[in-house]
């Protein structure tokens, strides 16, 4: 039986880890909670960029990288891609489908911050759903606007950002309950593809609030490339891998 080497970071990876036994090991990088009920072993940590990984990959004699981390982490993504080919080993990758806009939405794509910046000048209340990024922003809000920041875990704002420490899924009702009370006229999100999250997006459409969306980056070619934790498993199944 091949070992696996899986890389986590979103709900479908936790979902994949369960189903491996004590051989495989599942990699995580430091973000979030750490699970406590798994069969296989877990690693927390970055491995020092592609070479660190293949150096890891041979040292552990694993045959099968997994890469199902956030679709926005396209170094990682990128460094699994590399790490495996130098080791020559096969690489699959979970990519969860992107959101996609729908009738009464009022979607504006920007490809970095600059953009998104510029994109945010009408507005007066925005909600950003970015994790962590606008924390590093926090000196340049505009006298006029006041930020609410939900990301993982709670940090300091400023006298212009309150920032919400919380973890999905969220129900629409508390979405709307936020909306409301923050009167929140702009949302800023990336395009996760993620159940768990897409309450924000309903509420968006019901309020006629503008979503200011930042751009899916592009990620290297793999071996394999899945869209549903089922059709993973089934093929890690069909080749006694699980």
């Amino acid at each position: 039986m091949k070992r696996i080497l899986l890389l986590g970071g979103v709900t479908e990876a936790l979902a994949i880890a369960r189903t491996l036994g004590p051989q495989h090991i599942y990699s995580l990088a430091g973000i979030g909670r750490v699970p406590t009920d798994l069969q296989c072993q877990i690693r927390v940590g970055g491995y020092g960029g592609a070479e660190g990984l293949a150096q890891f990959i041979r040292d552990e004699g694993i045959e099968l990288l997994v890469d199902a981390t956030h679709p926005y982490a396209a170094q990682i993504s990128q460094n699994a891609a590399t790490a495996a080919h130098l080791s020559g080993i096969p690489c699959w990758a979970l990519r969860r489908p992107a959101w996609q806009a729908r009738a009464g939405d009022d979607w504006r794509e920007v490809a970095d911050w600059a953009e998104l910046i510029e994109a945010l000048k009408p507005f007066r209340r925005p909600l950003f759903t970015l994790g962590r990024e606008p924390l590093q922003h926090l000196g340049e809000i505009p006298a006029e606007q006041f930020w609410t920041l939900r990301a993982l875990d709670v940090y300091p704002g400023n006298e212009r950002c309150e920032v919400i420490g919380a973890r999905g899924p969220f129900l629409i009702d508390d979405e709307r309950a936020l909306f409301e009370r923050r009167q929140i006229d702009v949302l800023i999100s990336k395009n996760s593809g993620s159940t768990a999250t897409e309450p924000k997006l309903e509420v968006a459409r019901e309020r006629g609030v503008p979503v200011i969306v930042l751009k899916r980056p592009e990620l290297p070619e793999v071996d394999r490339e899945f869209a549903a934790v089922a059709e993973i498993l089934q093929v890690m199944a069909e080749q006694q891998l699980i």
